[in-house]
């Protein structure tokens, strides 16, 4: 060993030492944060699953590739980071001695070619990262960016790391080539061999390099380590974790979508008739009262923005960014870490757990933290703006593009849960529908007696449960189906294409009530159990002894679909539910219903974010269309999982849209872009939402007069039966 080797081999071990004891500091302090969340036991289940779904997640990065070109790339990188790492272990033999390699598997030809190909697809792949960075950067002209609010020089930062290490991996090679220290062929390592060719033969270049390699990783461990809260890099790590115990591994939607996550005490869900405000867990009021996965979620955030492109509270102005309330949410929780782990907290009667003389030697940034309500304005010193709670319309776009498996949704309808059932604080107008869940049942307030009213006119008798017992599927009518005028055109067209298919169906008619979703996306908890488990009792009672399989039940509204199929048995109800669009596409291919005539005028499809993106009904829609549209469909440019929302969900139906731009009027502008005459929709709230922007547009000469809003089901009766409905309707300009 050289004076070179000697003095490169100390400074890499000195290097080292201090990044391996703050990186092992930084892990604790991280593990300390996530355990102070509550208890979620029901993460532990189906290891089986989880660990497939991790390994098919990370290693076939299903989720990134969703965005083709930047995922390829970044899978390069990836991978790189983790094969490679074994090249910066080398580096700590080669520092020593420029001979020196990897035991046993240093001098195996498919290492050297693998280590090789990866390195050059490496290099390619983060140069191609850094450039979407630039091109995206905040402050580029024309417009908001992913990357807003991120905190760039963090990226930045571990994007040259990630490139410096893997150039020095190639100078390291070159000068092993310059030297005739190297072990692989030129057909095996040609890019190794071209820089060898370039440089001098030097072993005390070939360590220094090596030198350089090292201190290189280990200052990004330095800085890291020193930056708990850096999620750019800590994800390499995390996103592991994050994805085995995300809510449903075997989900077909992403985990996070479709069902809620039941309201949970102590890691149970809450039996409203036992539950005590003073010894359960309402919500969510504290950061703490997350669960350790939702502060694994905080931890996990790579900052990437890919939620914030596709939000549409976002995307039309309003102070909502999945991404920036995470980020809130994750830095919050770190800073008022130290007084939670001094034995500092609210009980949640909101007295103070720690004693005055505790109080007295915390850490002052870490109390003035902790005073901070975790929903409140700008005066008040909140962590999450009202604004920005309410903004959500959980359309699931956020957590459909996360590739860590974030739940956003789940943390939003928490945070809502306590301030409606605990505080009673949430939009003034949206109490009138809570009001009217529960006196009248139905969030319209309309009378009861007038649920079957849809069925006057119709040449046809539609069968009542309990009038008939022989019926396949039960038609859940739902609310807007038996109340909203726009929805009752939908209500009536699926009744007689079922009819004139020869279906055996009937309805709830008065025993119906409403599903309980806008009550549960809002956060009343309460109203949803309430109204659900009244329907699960009619429900059970209306199937009887029937098998699950055979407890068919066919919805034309997502939300009930979605709320019936998939959180009833959570109270249990347990049914076969399908859409009506689902329903019609069987019926149309097996040869029930036989499109005669043709649409014609160009259609465009607008899918519902319940039915799409929470439930993956994709294709069913587009069946029906396609056998009944003369031209074929055009799609919108945001289609299928990355469907724009029409702005009604989580309960935003209710509540007056004032900040920045209306959600359906930059939907209707997408779908008046394609030149389509008729805008299909396959639900009530979108069927509304749209109309009323298209309505809108009409009054402004943006859109002609043929331009309209129709269901799915509406379309496929005209051209079933042309002769029975009118060659366009005229939308009523009010819900």
């Amino acid at each position: 060993m050289g004076s070179v080797q000697i003095v490169t081999t100390v400074l890499a071990a000195a290097i080292t030492v201090v990044a391996v004891v703050l990186a092992v500091r930084a892990v604790r302090q991280m593990t300390a944060v996530i355990r102070l969340g509550q208890p979620a036991p029901e993460r532990f289940t189906d290891k089986g699953a989880r660990t497939k779904t991790m390994l098919t997640e990370t290693v076939g990065h299903t989720r990134m590739l969703k965005w083709s070109v930047v995922g390829a790339a970044h899978w390069f990188v990836m991978v790189g980071f983790i094969l490679l790492s074994s090249l910066v272990l080398e580096a700590y033999f080669e520092v020593a001695n420029p001979k020196g390699g990897l035991p046993i598997i240093g001098g195996w030809l498919l290492y050297g070619l693998v280590t090789e190909a990866i390195g050059v697809l490496g290099v390619i792949g983060i140069l191609m990262l850094i450039a979407v960075r630039v091109w995206n950067r905040p402050t580029r002209p024309g417009g908001r960016s992913r990357f807003t609010g991120s905190t760039m020089w963090q990226g930045y930062f571990v994007e040259a790391v990630v490139l410096a290490v893997l150039v020095c991996g190639f100078f390291i090679r070159g000068f092993k080539v310059a030297t005739d220290h190297f072990e692989f062929p030129l057909w095996a390592t040609p890019v190794s061999h071209a820089v060898g060719a370039l440089l001098p033969a030097s072993e005390a270049a070939l360590s220094i390099t090596a030198l350089i390699k090292i201190a290189i990783s280990m200052t990004w461990l330095i800085v890291i380590a020193l930056n708990v809260t850096m999620g750019v890099a800590w994800h390499r790590f995390l996103a592991f974790f994050n994805i085995f115990f995300k809510r449903d591994p075997e989900a077909k939607a992403g985990s996070g979508l479709g069902a809620l996550r039941p309201m949970m005490s102590d890691g149970k869900p809450l039996d409203f008739e036992e539950a005590d405000p003073e010894k359960d867990q309402f919500g969510v009021a504290q950061v703490e009262q997350f669960t350790w996965k939702g502060l694994l979620d905080f931890s996990t955030c790579t900052e990437c923005g890919r939620c914030q492109s596709q939000c549409p509270a976002w995307n039309t102005g309003k102070p909502l960014s999945p991404k920036l309330l995470i980020l809130s949410l994750r830095d919050h929780a770190y800073a008022k870490a130290p007084y939670l782990l001094a034995g500092g907290g609210k009980d949640l009667t909101g007295e103070e757990k720690a004693t005055a003389a505790q109080l007295a030697h915390m850490d002052v940034l870490a109390l003035a933290e902790a005073n901070r309500p975790l929903i409140g304005g700008a005066e008040d010193g909140g962590v999450i703006d009202p604004d920005v709670l309410w903004s959500c319309t959980t359309c699931g776009a956020c957590v459909e593009q996360c590739p860590v498996d974030i739940e956003h949704v789940d943390h939003i309808v928490d945070m809502r849960r306590y301030q409606v059932l605990i505080e009673s604080s949430f939009p003034s107008e949206a109490g009138v529908m809570l009001r009217n869940l529960e006196n009248k049942g139905n969030p319209w307030g309309a009378p009861q007696n007038t649920r079957e009213d849809w069925t006057k006119g119709l040449d046809f008798e539609v069968p009542r449960v309990g009038e008939v017992d022989d019926f396949e599927y039960l038609f859940w009518v739902g609310c807007a189906g038996a109340f909203e005028d726009r929805a009752k055109k939908t209500t009536r067209a699926v009744a007689t294409l079922l009819n004139e298919a020869g279906v055996n169906f009937a309805i709830l008619g008065e025993g119906e009530t409403c599903s309980g979703d806008p009550a549960r996306r809002i956060g009343n908890e309460f109203v949803f159990q309430m109204l659900a488990q009244q329907n699960v009792e009619t429900l059970n009672e209306a199937f009887g002894d029937r098998e699950p399989a055979k407890r068919k039940i066919v919805a034309t509204c997502p939300h009930c679909f979605n709320t019936l199929g998939n959180e009833y048995g959570q109270l249990g109800g347990e049914f076969e539910v399908v859409h009506h669009t689902q329903l019609l596409a069987h019926l149309v291919s097996t040869g029930k219903l036989t499109p005669v005539q043709p649409v014609d005028g160009g259609v465009t499809y607008h899918d519902p974010c319940y039915l799409g993106r929470h439930n993956r009904v994709f294709t069913p829609p587009r069946e029906v269309l396609g056998s009944a549209v003369a031209d074929g469909l055009t799609e919108m440019p945001r289609n299928s999982e990355r469907s724009f929302c029409c702005g009604a969900g989580g309960a935003r139906m209710w509540m007056e849209e004032k900040i920045g731009k209306r959600i359906n009027v930059d939907r209707v502008e997408e779908a008046i872009s394609t030149g389509a005459q008729t805008i299909a929709v396959g639900c009530p709230f979108c069927y509304t939402m749209l109309g009323d922007g298209v309505t809108g547009k009409q009054s402004t000469g943006e859109a002609g007069e043929n331009v309209e809003v129709v269901d799915v089901a509406t379309v496929l009766l005209r051209s079933v039966k042309p002769e029975v409905t009118p060659e366009r309707e005229s939308a009523p300009t009010g819900a």
